[in-house]
């Protein structure tokens, strides 16, 4: 062994290296404050503790009708003062009605200053200054928070929109205006409001089935560990059964999808369509129409017939791969501790995701506050340009512009840190693309490292290393992190290609281009190939770069002709293994899921007490459902790895040897017999 490709190796540490950098520069000028609280338009945030708003955590503004639509008030850019508040209004009010009624209604007034200004309370000042000057709001109107803003307290009574129970409200300037004037922002709102509450309600689920979903992915665990374990023994009665197994419960799925067909049949309103009902909060709603479980039923039957056609077709093929996955049953077997490599993977793609997460956020709220010249006046040739609050008012801005005001704007800056932070923003992610798919290919080589160790054994297991896995993770980490990087860096290339072609795509969506559209698909479906194949070759690099050591092109070269060599054996094994095993995790995923279902739906009468009371049964089965088939994928991709890690070797040994006793073959007797050679006794001079 010796170190391969180091110059990849050498840049690598030195990217990580300023990727800590970058990371390190962002946590200083960065401030997740911003993202977290509002902030006014004097630039301090609402809520922040040590503050003057340390009490007042939501964000009100003065007129909310210049606010074009949900979207500008989130981002901060509504042309219109705000404040912190400590609440948000609760009633109707007006500038001038509370000024005219100051005397002998004080309490009004004192309602009404909370809105105004800090430190504002001359309430004799005139109704046209005060609102030049917006000292104060023309009205207020019942609001409640959301996103830490004052919205209006919408709501629809008989079809109609209201405020409050009203349909009209007084603007403060002398006219009575209609609700609907506020239907651009209502409509938008509430749509956030609506998700927002199905989002509550999913969050309650989740709260109170929280432990069953932990004891339905730890049998999913245990189901998936043991399957691996018996291959060993009933490598083909297991699969017959799961494969079975498989047409059963698709089978059970159209029988139960035609009862519900069934058994809505005459009842009113079941044969809506969906397109009759709309969109429905409510997914429930969707189960009481006919024509829902019509679909179900259709896309199942296509399955299971799609299922049987295959293994028709495929039956020889299938009895082929059972027996070499009977030999990766044995290895798995020899060196059980490959079973939890997976976690290793995973805790190292989590940190990378961790990091790259904190740092683009802490670089997405690097900026200053600019502050700009907010004027009631359109015509006013300072508006929306840069100001500074200390200097404003010794400017000539005010007396060209009668009540200008410079306002906070948004974070940003002019310093080269700041012209370059989508720069930085690209290279954090690429980056991130890299490091993740370093931590892929370390985890492929260690897996080959280790089953390679087995098959070269001449006897096994006798001859197998005492810790194969870990003589594996030291010799890649030792001698290849070069040639690993490497390949991660051609693979990180063409992922960023693909992030920017789909942002591309993203923007060019209401365009009526269609050249430039069809040649952005072209692009995304050529991208998307060369992605799959580089995964290929990569995968099989690792394996010979853990067998022989070599550097990365020439192990990529060498495994892509020794597949070429041996393609028909490559489509016949490898791909109806992968087939196999996704029969198994679908099996894993759909078992658990059935399991899953009549619990929280209540139709296990020994546990009917102990399932929880939920708002959408569906929340926790799909996370329970998708947990189970992610937990089973961690257990089969050991599998498959050792699968593509034999076979590899068995086509390097066919080609290395012959049998004789001069080069004996390293392969088992059952492989050797089930592959294709009558004997493995030496030949005969």
């Amino acid at each position: 062994r010796h170190c391969t490709d180091v110059i990849c190796c050498v840049i690598f540490i030195v990217v990580i290296l300023g990727y800590i950098a970058l990371g390190i520069v962002a946590w200083v000028h960065g401030d997740p404050r911003k993202v977290i609280y509002p902030t006014d338009s004097y630039g301090q945030f609402c809520g922040q503790k040590g503050t003057l708003n340390e009490n007042k955590t939501i964000l009100f503004y003065f007129n909310i009708l210049k606010c074009a639509s949900p979207i500008v008030l989130i981002n901060l850019q509504c042309p219109t003062t705000q404040l912190c508040v400590s609440k948000c209004p609760d009633r109707f009010a007006t500038y001038i009605d509370v000024q005219a009624s100051y005397r002998y209604k004080p309490d009004q007034w004192n309602y009404f200053r909370q809105f105004c200004k800090p430190g504002f309370n001359n309430p004799r000042k005139s109704v046209a200054q005060v609102l030049r000057d917006e000292d104060c709001p023309s009205m207020v109107i019942p609001s409640r928070p959301f996103l830490k803003r004052c919205f209006p307290d919408f709501s629809t009574k008989n079809g109609v929109l209201t405020v409050a129970n009203q349909t009209t409200f007084k603007d403060g300037r002398g006219k009575i205006r209609n609700v609907t004037d506020l239907r651009e922002a209502a409509n938008g709102i509430n749509n956030v409001l609506d998700a927002r509450s199905v989002g509550m309600k999913i969050f309650e689920d989740y709260a109170i089935s929280w432990y069953w979903i932990l004891i339905g992915l730890f049998i999913a665990m245990v189901v998936s560990l043991l399957f691996l374990v018996l291959l060993r023994f009933t490598a083909g009665v297991l699969f017959w059964i799961f494969i079975f197994g498989v047409i059963g419960i698709i089978g059970y799925g159209i029988w139960h999808c035609y009862w519900e067909y069934d058994h809505l049949k005459g009842i009113p309103g079941a044969d809506l369509t969906v397109y009759d009902i709309g969109f429905q909060t409510d997914f429930r709603v969707y189960l009481q129409l006919r024509q829902t479980w019509l679909a179900f039923m259709i896309i199942l039957c296509g399955v299971e017939v799609i299922i049987i056609l295959m293994l028709i077709f495929l039956r020889n093929r299938i009895r082929i791969a059972i027996a070499l996955l009977k030999e990766g049953s044995r290895a798995i077997g020899y060196i059980m501790s490959t079973l939890f490599y997976p976690i290793v993977t995973f805790i190292l793609i989590a940190i990378c995701i961790s990091y790259w997460a904190v740092t683009a956020v802490f670089l997405a709220t690097s900026g200053e506050p600019v502050y700009k010249v907010m004027a009631n006046q359109t015509l006013c040739k300072y508006a929306n340009l840069t100001c500074d609050p200390e200097t404003f008012n010794t400017t000539n801005v005010t007396k060209l512009c009668p009540g200008a005001q410079c306002t906070f704007a948004f974070y940003g800056g002019e310093s080269l840190y700041h012209k370059y932070i989508f720069i930085f923003q690209l290279a954090n992610a690429f980056v991130f693309l890299w490091l993740v798919n370093f931590a892929i290919a370390l985890g492929q080589c260690t897996l080959a490292g280790a089953f390679a160790s087995y098959y070269w054994a001449s006897r096994k297991p006798a001859d197998i290393p005492l810790w194969p896995l870990f003589s594996s993770f030291g010799r890649a980490i030792r001698y290849h992190t070069g040639s690993l990087a490497f390949g991660a860096l051609i693979l990180a290339i063409v992922q960023l290609i693909r992030v920017i072609l789909e942002y591309l795509d993203h923007k060019l969506k209401g365009t009526q281009n269609s050249f430039n559209r069809f040649l952005l698909c072209c692009l995304k479906c050529c991208f998307w190939c060369l992605e799959k194949f580089l995964k290929f070759i990569n995968r099989n690099a690792y394996i010979m770069i853990a067998i022989y050591g070599k550097n990365f092109c020439t192990s990529a070269k060498e495994a892509f002709f020794l597949l070429m060599r041996n393609v028909v054996r490559v489509a016949v094994l490898d791909k109806v293994t992968d087939f196999l095993l996704f029969l198994g995790k679908i099996l894993v995923a759909g078992g658990v899921g059935v399991l899953a279902f009549f619990f929280f739906t209540r139709r296990i009468p020994v546990f009917a007490q102990e399932a929880p009371v939920l708002n959408y049964y569906w929340v926790p089965l799909l996370t329970v459902i998708i947990g189970s088939y992610l937990v089973a994928h961690g257990f089969f991709s050991v599998y498959a790895m050792c699968v593509d890690t034999l076979f590899l070797c068995f086509c390097e040994d066919l080609e290395r040897n012959d049998g004789s006793t001069a080069k004996p073959y390293f392969m088992s007797a059952s492989l050797h017999r089930i592959l294709g050679k009558k004997e493995l006794s030496p030949k005969k001079a």
